[in-house]
């Protein structure tokens, strides 16, 4: 497939991908994704084969975070099962099998929920649904957060609270302040659950960087050390690569960040890291498939912030 071909077709996945976080877009863009796939990955380059699978991989994130309803969940599944006649690497093929899975799971959750009494229905439709930044969805309510758990009790402590006739607190009160105690309890172990799983997911997600592209090194500003420059950096400043205190006429190398180093120790630095020694950030690489890893990463945790923003909207609704 022609090089321009395999640039526009990655130009159209982006665009299905964003489309993918829009509720109303969401089945027809898994439709064209499916499409796309079976016409274009047969004679695909490794770097395209890999860009189809990471939107196909989007699409799961996606219906696993955001959405409930069985037509959307649907349309993944097929998507899935179509990508396991295609995609032949075992890793990629073992992740499919796990949202084939999930999938399956859902929908009969969904059709188990069905065949319940109507009333159960009902509530079921009830509990399932909260406002999240101005829109009604299908996700599940967010637990209510500690404080207001807390809240709760110790009202309802003060409410049964008073000395007896021999000076102790009723039965009930102290079974209140115990409740409160577990509660706490139980908040502590679900808080440390939470932090421990996202540490995993960050270790076994998250790609190591390739280095750096050769053109953007190249372009790279050399600054010469002048006695202004040394001057306004101050005495015993170093290379922070080897090091070696800067000196009168040093070459020196900027990154985008303003940090500077020595030429010959900053080139093989962001050949191992590809990142700013002082403050880790990053250049642009000529991996594809790693940039769109990357765009990706951005738009999640957009939408990590956006969900944030809701649940803390929703605490003050509580109040």
């Amino acid at each position: 497939m022609a090089s321009s071909s395999e640039d526009s077709l990655k130009e159209r996945l982006l665009e299905l991908q964003k489309q993918l976080g829009k509720k109303q877009m969401f089945e027809t863009a898994v439709s064209s994704i499916k499409s796309l796939l079976i016409e274009a990955y047969p004679s695909a380059s490794p770097s395209l084969r890999k860009s189809i699978y990471s939107v196909v991989c989007r699409v799961a994130t996606i219906l696993q975070t955001r959405y409930t309803a069985p037509g959307f969940w649907l349309a993944g599944l097929q998507l899935f099962e179509e990508a396991m006649h295609f995609i032949t690497q075992s890793s990629e093929k073992e992740n499919l099998k796990s949202y084939i899975a999930r999938a399956c799971d859902h929908l009969h959750e969904i059709e188990d929920q069905s065949e319940a009494p109507q009333s159960v229905q009902n509530s079921i439709r009830r509990d399932s649904r909260y406002l999240f930044e101005g829109h009604l969805t299908v996700d599940p309510e967010p637990p209510q957060p500690a404080w207001l758990r807390a809240q709760n009790v110790i009202v309802a402590a003060n409410s049964s609270m008073g000395l007896s006739e021999n000076g102790n607190a009723p039965e009930s009160a102290v079974e209140v302040l115990q409740d409160l105690i577990n509660n706490m309890q139980q908040n502590l172990q679900d808080f440390e659950s939470v932090i421990e799983s996202a540490l995993q997911d960050v270790d076994n997600v998250r790609p190591r960087a390739p280095p750096a592209s050769k053109e953007v090194v190249a372009k790279l500003p050399v600054i010469t050390i002048t006695k202004e420059i040394l001057a306004k950096l101050g005495k015993g400043t170093k290379c922070a690569v080897c090091t070696e205190e800067l000196v009168l006429n040093d070459e020196m190398q900027e990154l985008p960040c303003k940090h500077m180093f020595h030429p010959p120790c900053l080139k093989p630095w962001l050949d191992e890291h590809n990142s700013c020694p002082i403050c880790r950030h990053e250049l642009q690489t000529d991996d594809h498939a790693y940039e769109t890893w990357k765009e990706q990463e951005k738009e999640a945790e957009e939408e990590r912030k956006g969900a944030a923003n809701a649940v803390r909207g929703g605490e003050y609704m509580y109040v």
